[in-house]
């Protein structure tokens, strides 16, 4: 009876891996954050940057579905916004880096004033499912502000 409950414990296993991805919600696309970003940046052009900022801060607000928020930092690297955790505003993430040590707000930063636009692979925890994963972020400067929205590519 042995080999078979190993075999039936096998069995299971393979179909839960299998069924997996099947389960995991799809991941925002270049295009949906391309989407959001371009958002963002007439928000700030049309709103000003304070209202901007207080909308792209909001849990539950446009600029903050599911795997997609809109971030906000000035050229020092301190959040002047933060949609996935409204309540790091104001602190200074210069010398933040990704699971594998990348500095990504000072090379986000160089991308802007370089640039002007742009984006970043790092890897980063995906709020939506609780896992580190691939990123990829799409920024631009808007007067002195790095605004960006990232996403997991497939």
């Amino acid at each position: 009876m042995f080999p078979f409950s190993r075999t039936l414990t096998a069995m299971v296993c393979a179909l839960a891996l299998s069924a997996a991805p099947a389960l995991a919600a799809p991941h925002a696309d270049a295009a949906q954050a391309q989407a959001m970003l371009e958002k963002a940046v007439a928000t700030i052009k049309t709103a000003g940057a304070g209202p901007a900022f207080a909308a792209f801060n909001q849990k539950d607000g446009a600029f903050n579905t599911g795997e997609l928020y809109v971030f906000v930092f000035d050229l020092n690297g301190v959040y002047e916004a933060y949609g996935a955790h409204p309540g790091l505003v104001g602190r200074d993430v210069s010398d933040l880096t990704d699971a594998e040590g990348k500095p990504i707000v000072r090379d986000m930063i160089e991308i802007a004033r370089t640039s002007g636009h742009g984006k970043i692979n790092y890897v980063w925890l995906n709020r939506a499912d609780n896992r580190v994963e691939r990123k990829m972020s799409l920024i631009e400067l808007v007067d002195n502000h790095v605004v960006g929205v990232g996403y997991y590519p497939e």
